[in-house]
């Protein structure tokens, strides 16, 4: 069997370049590695064309010749996927259809609270306008500095806001879309409310380009806070942590704007190998929570909420020790301990991930079960257990025993895999809960998905993609 990769015909590579200009169609091969392999290196693809299109039309064009001519194309925005989404396969066949040149804000409409924008726009540079307009734009992710929107609502992104924002899905009302065979679907509506059929957008958002390509769309923006107060407090369990979300939740309501758990060795990570972290409680805890409180109304008012919050807390003795950002850079200081806090596991060595989620009432026990599940595959194995308490969701991170192999303990990536998948299932969770299915959980979600949801999802994707041309390989 021949293994070598396949080489497009010159002739087609030239029509494709032809549709974007010859400084927008990268052929040299050091041009095009970037856009080969994905953050964390687990897939390297191969390709013989780049294409960086400047409009919608040169999308539906590009779109046009590959349906006639059965070329597949790998959408890809700000390259920032950790499942595999965005990466070509091997066989050379595939071409890159990167949206980062469609970066513009079209439109910020602050009556409506609406924002149009390109597939292309970086997350925070939505976010930094919104600002400006006096607005919010509540996803936020740690790859924000480079993620773009389109990756953003195609993956379903999730963050630190989804407890009181939702998810990407919940903050998009319309989308334009190309289909493979190059027609347009404009659905760009700034409607709330709309009941005439079927929901075409959500189709596209969460598809992780399988379906078609997202160009733009239209978001929801909301009025800034007036009052924003941050704290990080210390607690014994997960079980206490769960009490603290409860309290919370009875005394602050809609204003509890954030809710991060984190075990004592990410925190303790993030303390050895981050720089410019400081330490946010002078003891050591065997658990911690980042809660934000935010106010429609003042300052004063978040600060009594999330002081009440806390002093009831330890009263109770749910908590041990907490301390309330004194300033707003305080605030941003805590916040950024968090947002460093995932790529301080690196120096530790190999690791294995889980990015899960479970009722947010079976998350101690979920925590209990999973450890005795690791134990069972690496003993001695490392759990790095963080994520957003508030809507269940967990990165259940597993680094190599101290002093271990990388290569070993990465051979025991299925079964742990499996392992972990199973404790979720037992509480009726997900085995992706905001970094979508890729390459990397696709023959998981095939084999163990009801067969009747597998089965939808392949008529769904006949019925847009019979030719089988976008994003081959990825979900389903």
């Amino acid at each position: 069997m021949n293994d070598a990769p396949f080489d497009l015909d010159p002739a087609l590579i030239a029509r494709f370049a032809a549709i974007v200009g010859e400084n927008y169609a990268l052929r040299a091969q050091a041009d095009i590695a970037p856009y080969l392999t994905e953050p964390r290196g687990l897939w390297h693809g191969t390709s013989r064309l780049v294409l960086r299109p400047g409009s919608v039309d040169e999308v539906s064009q590009i779109m046009r010749l590959a349906s006639e001519t059965g070329t597949p194309v790998v959408p890809q925005s700000g390259n920032t996927g950790l499942v595999g989404a965005q990466v070509p396969d091997a066989s050379g066949r595939e071409i890159v259809l990167s949206l980062s040149r469609l970066n513009r804000i079209r439109e910020i409409d602050v009556l409506s609270n609406t924002v149009t924008v390109e597939a292309g726009v970086i997350l925070q540079t939505l976010q930094e306008a919104a600002d400006a307009a006096d607005r919010l734009f509540p996803l936020s992710l740690a790859a924000q500095g480079s993620c773009q929107l389109g990756g953003n609502l195609s993956s379903n992104a999730g963050g630190t806001g989804v407890l009181a924002y939702g998810n990407a899905r919940e903050l998009c009302l319309g989308v334009e879309v190309v289909l493979p065979t190059g027609e347009v679907f404009d659905d760009l509506r700034k409607l709330k409310k709309d009941n005439t059929g079927y929901d075409l957008k959500n189709l596209f958002v969460g598809a992780e380009g399988t379906l078609g390509i997202i160009t733009a769309a239209v978001l929801k923006l909301f009025p800034k806070p007036k009052g924003r107060e941050v704290a990080f407090a210390g607690l014994s369990s997960p079980e206490a942590a769960l009490s603290l979300f409860s309290l919370a939740m009875d005394r602050a309501g809609a204003a509890l704007t954030a809710f991060e758990l984190i075990g004592q060795r990410p925190y303790d990570f993030t303390l050895r190998h981050a720089q410019g972290v400081t330490r946010p409680l002078a003891q050591d805890w065997p658990w911690y929570v980042l809660m934000q409180v935010s106010s429609g109304r003042s300052a004063e008012d978040a600060g009594g909420l999330i002081e009440e919050v806390l002093s009831e807390g330890l009263e109770q003795g749910i908590v041990g020790d907490a301390v309330i950002a004194a300033s707003l850079a305080q605030g941003d200081a805590f916040w950024n301990f968090r947002e460093v806090l995932p790529d301080s596991q690196k120096p530790e060595g190999a690791s294995i991930k889980h990015d899960i989620s479970v009722p947010v009432a079976s998350i101690p026990a979920f925590i209990a079960k999973a450890a005795g599940a690791v134990a069972s595959v690496s003993p001695g194995a490392r759990v790095v257990c963080f994520g957003h308490m508030g809507d269940g969701n967990l990165h259940y991170n597993i680094s190599r025993p101290e002093n271990g192999d990388d290569e070993a303990f990465l051979g025991l990536y299925h079964a742990m895999n499996h392992a972990v998948h199973d404790v979720v299932r037992s509480f009726h969770g997900s085995i992706s809960a905001e970094h979508g299915i890729g390459q990397l959980k696709r023959d998981e979600l095939i084999a163990t998905a009801p067969p009747m949801a597998i089965d939808l999802m392949r008529r769904v994707k006949a019925a847009f993609d019979p030719a089988g041309i976008m994003n081959p390989g990825k979900v389903i």
